[in-house]
């Protein structure tokens, strides 16, 4: 067999399954609250910054908005967030958290530094952290290139 078709010698497997592991760390603490690992991370555009174009919060996730759109009908449905019109752009429409996106925050306070601590390890600790997400920047910026 040659080398370059081990499964251990594939970089793309070990980013496949460390994130799909992480992803499976988030659910129990969002599962209660209803909401899926997408979700959250539409919240946390959001609580960055509220009242968004659903094309904004798209290339914030680096996600299309066709993928997107479907994820904040539901959240919509679920009285996470509104949809509305754009004011200057009636194409364009805005999301905006409710009451109760908001408050979920709160909610959900516990929830970085859980999975924060779940992932800690010899070599992923507060030290090597933030080479770690360098490198990762750098992948997703090469491969977004494309």
């Amino acid at each position: 067999m040659k080398e370059q078709f081990r499964l251990d010698n594939q970089l793309c497997f070990r980013l496949y399954t460390a994130s799909r592991l992480l992803t499976q760390a988030y659910n129990p603490l969002l599962s209660g609250h209803g909401l899926t690992y997408p979700q959250y991370l539409v919240l946390l555009v959001l609580w960055e910054k509220d009242s968004q174009p659903v094309n904004d919060i798209a290339k914030r996730l680096l996600l299309e908005t066709n993928t997107v759109t479907p994820l904040l009908k539901r959240m919509e449905a679920e009285g996470i967030l509104t949809r509305t019109q754009g004011k200057k752009d009636a194409r364009q429409m805005i999301v905006t958290l409710t009451k109760k996106g908001r408050d979920l925050q709160d909610e959900l306070a516990c929830v970085p530094e859980t999975v924060g601590s779940a992932v800690m390890c010899k070599s992923v600790n507060r030290d090597t952290v933030p080479a770690l997400f360098e490198t990762l920047d750098g992948l997703i910026k090469q491969l977004s290139q494309r």
